[in-house]
């Protein structure tokens, strides 16, 4: 049985009921979904933070802080009512009752606290049914900002665990033969990446990286580019929105939208694209430079989880997903390479320069 909702995100909170006397409201809001897969299954995709971008559509970025046994601190940048916000949140595991608790340790404004608990409970036919609780309160207890908080607990809660069922279901629920599927088996996320060694510095190399708005003028395959950059709230970061077309080797044009979060300090980028060709259901990517011999070494990862159904509309019915690994290999490894190419001309001229 679930708990009450209440009583759990009393639990979950470590304080009272909501409403306590002195103390600003609190609002308690509950979503759940039923999923055709093991509860184990569920729950693995729940407690694997360094998944969640593939998995969780709000999710951009999130990064582990600190971690001792069965807790873990961090760091969270996620879209919310269409604005990137970060976070750090402390997460407490249990595996063997199938519940994740989580509280933020350091909100962004205007929510004035916020935790819950995640519960993956089995059913009797295989499957699982997840639930997933808020509690929260806002700052000075604002109305406006009351409201538009629930709007966005509820808008990503449901798309979090509509998100959360299609994942554990495309990766493979109960199967009364005990057979395997290609999903299974692993093929449908796949990481791959690409690197050049450059005789320069890596301030340099992550300048034109992040100058995304004068790739038009820079790389041959980016046509357009509307970039909007804001600090984050928190990390020592920024935060880009992006929305691009690229040309492919064909003249044909290709729109893609996503978020990117900017380290200047560790010479790191790491994004998400938010719109995917019909082949994915996801794609993450992570641009890093690193020290190597007389200069730096720039490496272009990508994480892909491809959408079986979008490969075969787009492959042909017979196409299979090693088949599709490949083409997407091939096409965004060509973008990053090309990227990664000039990236160095651009660095090993400044490095030249008397």
């Amino acid at each position: 049985m679930v708990p009450n909702t209440a009583t759990a995100v009393a639990e979950a909170a470590g304080t009272g009921t909501a409403g306590a006397t002195g103390a600003a409201r609190t609002h308690v809001t509950e979503h759940a979904v039923v999923v055709d897969a093991p509860a184990d299954t569920v729950y693995g995709l729940v407690a694997d933070v360094s998944a969640w971008p593939q998995v969780f559509g709000p999710t951009i970025h999130v990064e582990v802080l600190e971690e001792h046994a069965d807790e873990q601190l961090l760091r969270i940048w996620a879209t919310a009512n269409d604005q990137v916000r970060s976070w750090t949140s402390h997460r407490i595991l249990d595996s063997r009752a199938r519940t994740v608790s989580f509280r933020q340790v350091a909100s962004a404004h205007p929510v004035a606290s916020m935790g819950g608990k995640w519960l993956v409970e089995p059913n009797d036919d295989g499957g699982s049914r997840v639930v997933l609780l808020h509690d929260y309160t806002a700052v000075d207890d604002d109305p406006a900002a009351v409201e538009l908080i629930e709007r966005a607990v509820d808008r990503n809660s449901r798309a979090e665990l509509t998100a959360l069922r299609n994942a554990a279901e495309r990766s493979g629920g109960a199967r009364e033969d005990g057979g395997r599927t290609e999903a299974e088996d692993g093929g449908l996320r796949f990481t791959f990446s690409d690197s050049v060694d450059i005789v320069g510095s890596a301030e340099d190399v992550f300048a034109f990286l992040d100058r995304a708005d004068l790739w038009p003028e820079r790389l041959p395959h980016v046509a357009r580019i509307d970039l909007e950059e804001s600090p984050s709230d928190g990390g020592g970061s920024t935060v880009q929105r992006m929305d691009m077309d690229t040309r492919s080797p064909d003249g044909s044009l290709h729109n893609t939208m996503s978020v990117r979060v900017c380290f200047p300090d560790r010479s790191v980028i790491v994004y998400k694209q938010l719109r995917v060709p019909v082949v994915m259901s996801g794609h993450t990517g992570r641009w890093e430079i690193e020290p190597h011999g007389k200069g730096v070494r720039a490496t272009s990862w990508h994480t892909v989880t491809l959408d079986p159904e979008g490969v075969r509309q787009l492959l042909g019915p017979d196409a299979t997903l090693a088949e599709a690994r490949a083409k997407v290999r091939q096409a965004l490894g060509a973008n990053s390479t090309t990227t990664l190419r000039h990236a160095k001309r651009f660095a090993e001229e400044l490095h030249d320069r008397p």
